[in-house]
């Protein structure tokens, strides 16, 4: 779906439909409640709105693992912590090294620094029967660190000015949301609704609305105090519930919005341009770099242990993966920049690295692995 509509954006912004395309995004679209308004585009709707609710699944899924699933334990942590710290440094520092005279090419030393677990895994899964589970795992770890580098660097470098009173509104949610919490309640809409309140409250703080997301889904109980009111906890339920609609609504519908890019004029010197340049490097080159050295330092040093079963060749092949940073380096990219040109300097740069990510990472992957042995199915009783 991802890849589906992404081809349609650049497809649609390439014919003589380009101007539907764009006249779409820039539909004006209102909503007011009293006095209250929210008066965007369709396109910041889709990236301040629709990517909450992405956010939101985000933060479900990081309270999961990291209270009960695979990064509950130290010793699950550190591996991917440090390659994920490896794989946020040196692509931002190989951007910033090319664009560093420049004032306004320099904001996006972010944009390379993202992976995009959706691609990343998908592309890992056409190789099922070849790669062993701790790989998978250790890539979704990996994505889930680099998540929330991600979630940080946007609370820190893209908030603009303050405003208090939306700002303790956004608060007061939040305080709501953490009363609701430990009285035990456990009807999932009390928190939807409270968490709209947040997201409404942040839009208009100057803190990026995205952020609500991730922060109200942090209060959202993971155990039930009453095991017979609902079959699973809301944090359970919400998980489920959402994640066909971010897999097929929220990101194809972010990716058909943002990935549009016109090749009119397209050259080979244009991938030579400072911040294109300075992306595909640090996605492509820089991820594997990153992610690898820090995997093999942490392991040689005794901080962190190779997963079992997983080969060095594996982790290459990973971290090579590492550099598709579709969905999440856009988004942070639509942040640094305004304007139709640095949009598509952005888009190209982001589009072509993916690519090369992918390609090379599978091609690597299918060289350095075998297929698995399929466990013999268990006995049936009659």
């Amino acid at each position: 779906m991802l890849m589906a509509m992404a081809a349609l954006a650049l497809i649609l912004d390439n014919s003589s439909l380009a101007w539907l395309y764009d006249r779409l995004l820039t539909t004006p679209v209102s909503v007011q409640v009293a006095t209250f308004v929210i008066d965007k585009p369709l396109l910041l709707w889709i990236n301040d709105g629709l990517m909450a609710i992405f956010f939101f699944l985000i933060g479900l899924e990081i309270k999961r693992e990291m209270v009960a699933g695979h990064l509950s334990s130290a010793d699950q942590i550190a591996l991917p912590g440090f390659a994920a710290m490896g794989g946020v440094i040196i692509p931002a520092m190989i951007y910033a090294a090319i664009n560093w005279n420049d004032p306004i090419a320099i904001d996006g030393w972010a944009i390379p620094a993202a992976t995009d677990i959706a691609f990343a895994l998908g592309i890992l899964m056409l190789l099922r029967d070849r790669v062993p589970v701790a790989a998978r795992l250790f890539l979704t770890a990996v994505a889930i660190f680099d998540d929330l580098a991600a979630i940080a660097i946007i609370a820190i470098f893209f908030t603009a000015d303050l405003s208090l009173v939306s700002l303790g509104t956004a608060t007061g949610g939040l305080g709501a949301l953490f009363i609701a919490n430990r009285l035990g309640i456990m009807r999932p809409a009390i928190y939807i609704l409270i968490g709209l309140v947040v997201w409404a409250s942040v839009l208009k703080s100057g803190v990026h609305a995205t952020l609500a997301g991730f922060a109200v889904a942090l209060f959202v109980p993971m155990s039930s105090k009453d095991p017979s009111f609902y079959d699973e906890p809301p944090l359970q339920r919400l998980e489920h519930g959402l994640h066909p609609w971010v897999a097929f609504v929220v990101l194809p519908v972010f990716a058909f919005a943002n990935a549009g890019v016109s090749l009119e004029g397209l050259t080979f010197g244009s991938l030579l341009a400072p911040v294109t340049l300075g992306i595909m490097l640090g996605l492509f080159v820089g991820k594997q770099i990153g992610v690898f050295g820090a995997v093999w330092l942490a392991v040689k040093l005794g901080l962190a242990r190779k997963p079992e079963g997983v080969t060095w060749g594996m982790i290459y092949g990973v971290s090579i993966l590492c550099g598709i940073g579709f969905t999440m380096s856009l988004f942070i990219g639509g942040l640094a920049f305004d304007g139709p040109e640095a949009a598509r300097a952005v888009r190209v740069g982001v589009l072509a690295a993916s690519a090369l990510a992918a390609v090379y990472g599978l091609a690597v992957l299918r060289a350095t692995t075998r297929p698995q042995a399929m466990p013999a199915p268990a006995p049936q009783p009659y």
